[in-house]
């Protein structure tokens, strides 16, 4: 077990903490959250994690091994950098870099490039032989402001939100106005905890969005739409991206032709651009609630996503789930979703 930080993505909230402990939870990982601030997760965790998080978050950005805590303020930080053992985490021959990082307006008397510089002098006076590289160095140390703390370590991985926009919906081959933005559904995939190998089933695949990201994490997915061309359009979009359904076809997301599931995550149509066969939202969700309770394994989840005048929460535990979170994501003026997660009990 190892003290981490975990700096987060600042577009919600509450998506990425609640992402970041779903990926712990669903890999078994040993974890205890210590502390949570503005974008920053402090946990005591299995060194493991890191690598599990790396893979399959869309909402974190750093992963650090703690090595300091403490009130932000100049005096303290540095008195306290002073009992750290960078020996242990940089040898004489290797070159390293500090960055300091400020979460919005967090202790605005402290000067990042300030402390930058005279962080790398201590590491310089302590560690004989180590040199500075700004570009290219051996080893990253991140210092974290945020709220009145301070968290400082040595950055064990980053995640680059570049692939994610290398996968938004005008740049695949099959385009359509209501798909969601690769990120979002990353996360919601995150949220229903499936491992590696487990089935993932989208009764509303649309364009693939949500199957696209629960095959690059190395689950099984299958999906069904009441639309032939969405379902064509699904196919070229997953190959595109080297991910091969276990089946796709067109079917009544009421009717299944499923037996068990590992884990429904979905997206049901709603708005102008969507096809519903005639039916409202509320009828939609309330309809396909009450029928897949029977479709996923028992103490496995649900993650769906709707427009909060639906009142997604509510229509879950109507129907005899668990209801273990609800997150409003803000979309446009006339949409803001709920994302909500239920468990089957």
């Amino acid at each position: 077990m190892a003290k981490l930080f975990f700096l987060l993505s600042g577009e919600h909230p509450t998506l990425p903490f609640s992402e970041l402990k779903a990926i712990l939870k669903a890999e078994h990982l040993k974890h205890e959250v210590l502390g949570r601030w503005t974008q920053i997760l402090e946990a005591e965790a299995e060194a493991e994690s890191v690598k599990s998080v790396e893979r399959k978050s869309a909402m974190t950005r750093v992963c650090s091994v703690e090595l300091l805590n403490c009130e932000a303020d100049a005096t303290k930080i540095f008195k306290s950098v002073r009992s750290i053992p960078f020996e242990k985490f940089i040898s004489k021959d290797e070159s390293f870099a500090v960055r300091i990082r400020r979460v919005r307006e967090s202790a605005p008397n402290l000067v990042g490039v300030e402390l930058e510089r005279k962080l790398g002098e201590t590491i310089l006076n302590r560690v004989k032989g180590a040199k500075v590289n700004l570009r290219n160095p051996h080893k990253t140390f991140l210092g974290v402001l945020t709220e009145n703390k301070f968290l400082f370590g040595l950055k064990l991985a980053e995640i680059s939100p570049k692939p994610f926009m290398e996968r938004r919906p005008r740049k695949r081959p099959f385009f359509h106005p209501s798909a969601m933005p690769p990120k979002l559904a990353r996360c919601m995939v995150n949220l229903a905890e499936p491992r590696s190998g487990e089935l993932v089933v989208d009764p509303f695949c649309g364009t693939a969005s949500l199957l696209m990201e629960a095959g690059l994490i190395g689950c099984r997915v299958v999906g069904f739409d009441v639309q032939r061309r969405m379902v064509d359009g699904s196919l070229r979009n997953l190959r595109h991206y080297s991910v091969e359904p276990e089946g796709l076809a067109v079917a009544d997301a009421r009717r299944l032709p499923v037996t068990k599931v590992d884990c429904v995550v979905t997206d049901p149509p709603y708005g102008t651009s969507a096809t519903t066969l005639g039916l409202g939202a509320k009828q939609v969700v309330s309809s396909f609630l009450s029928s897949v309770g029977d479709k996923v394994r028992k103490g496995h989840r649900i993650c769906m996503a709707a427009p909060v005048s639906v009142r997604l929460g509510e229509m879950g535990r109507d129907v005899g789930f668990k209801h273990v979170e609800s997150h409003s994501v803000y979309v446009h003026r006339s949409l803001t979703r709920e994302i909500a997660v239920f468990e089957v009990t």
